[in-house]
């Protein structure tokens, strides 16, 4: 195809959003190279990100660029079947999120460095979103919702918590200093196991390396927040076996996860060749099927809204910490990790990624449950 051709054939397909090619508002891509027409033309959820961050294009907003994408449905309108349809089968034919592959998205995502998540994050460095409501700044919203979480599972002094995906340790030292639980945390990152047991240092609190297949031992309480996007489809049923096994009879879990609005097993290329090897958001259909015969769902609170703007302070964190980071990590990997933010955050606001808070209980809690918001 001529560049012309691609030219004209990328300008009308951003036209679907609304979206002019070197137009004059603050979403609208300005092309520096023209050979991001061609590769954006031949694979456009994977080339919509690499030749931004190739500095072929810019945009003063990527993450309204990205809201007007999703909220079109552009998405869906240029996948390619052909690519698909194998992603599909590759997924049908193998396991990705298997004990031995699951522990890549740990060193490719999770071990990149401490200062960088250091710099971006609340100062009890929570990876997940915060619940703004009420709150004006990013430690608000964190503490909010570890609050939010101890409330729900109805935690008290004493109990014995396992954390899945515990991340530095943020809920185990909210959990052991305001409510006095003892917490095992887990996780498959090294540099969260070394940096979490200095954080919780004198609390009782235990930070493993450790896949949650591997955990089989009694607990009164269970949470995992921000992880079961990287369990996969394949292992849903084993991640709700695990919670099931932990709990004794009436005991609750919180399920903390992004999640889609279609069952989807295709992964993002884009998101899974550079943020999240491997990852996979759920659909509620695929939540409410792996816990169907092993667990009671007691609640579902939808707060998708609120990690638009967890993302946005994380945005700027990141980008105001840039002076020291920029040694160790480079101008690639700001236009990387930029676009990660911002078009995470535009999915949150085109409503096309949801986060949900899921109660869960082993046969049902006595009485009933009562919702807490």
């Amino acid at each position: 195809m001529r560049q012309a051709d691609s030219e004209r054939a990328v300008r009308d397909l951003f036209a679907m959003a609304g979206v002019e090619v070197n137009g004059p508002n603050p979403w609208e891509i300005r092309v520096r190279d023209e050979g991001a027409y061609r590769r954006i033309l031949a694979d456009p959820e994977l080339a919509l990100g690499e030749t931004y961050v190739d500095g072929l294009w810019e945009c003063e907003r990527v993450d309204e660029l990205v809201c007007r994408i999703l909220r079109a449905g552009l998405d869906r309108k240029v996948r390619s079947n052909r690519k698909l349809l194998l992603q599909l089968l590759r997924n049908k034919l193998t396991n990705p999120q298997s004990v031995r592959r699951a522990r890549e998205v740990g060193r490719r995502h999770y071990d990149i460095g401490n200062d960088l998540y250091e710099a971006m994050l609340d100062s009890e460095m929570t990876y997940t979103c915060g619940f703004w409501e009420g709150a004006e700044t990013l430690d608000e919203a964190q503490q909010a919702k570890l609050k939010l979480v101890c409330d729900k599972i109805g935690l008290k002094e004493g109990m014995r918590v396992l954390d899945i995906g515990c991340g530095w340790g943020s809920f185990a030292r909210y959990a052991a200093r305001r409510r006095g639980a003892r917490v095992v945390g887990i996780t498959i990152s090294r540099e969260q196991v070394e940096l979490g047991k200095r954080r919780c240092d004198g609390l009782p609190v235990e930070i493993r390396f450790q896949d949650y297949r591997e955990v089989d031992e009694p607990f009164d309480r269970v949470v995992s927040l921000g992880m079961f996007e990287h369990v996969g489809p394949k292992n849903h049923r084993a991640f709700m076996r695990v919670i099931s096994r932990c709990l004794p009879d009436g005991g609750i879990a919180l399920l903390h996860t992004i999640g889609a609005n279609r069952t989807a097993k295709a992964l993002n290329p884009w998101f899974d060749k550079y943020i999240f090897p491997k990852g996979s958001l759920p659909s509620l259909q695929q939540i409410a099927r792996a816990a169907e015969g092993l667990l009671v769902m007691e609640d579902c609170h939808s707060f998708g809204a609120d990690y638009d703007r967890t993302l946005m302070a994380w945005h700027g964190n990141f980008n105001a910490s840039w002076d020291r980071l920029k040694e160790r990590y480079g101008e690639r990997f700001r236009r990387m990790w930029n676009f990660y933010l911002l078009a995470s955050a535009g999915a949150f606001r085109a409503r096309d990624n949801q986060l949900w808070q899921i109660v869960l209980s082993k046969g049902g809690v006595p009485g009933g449950y009562r919702s807490i918001r």
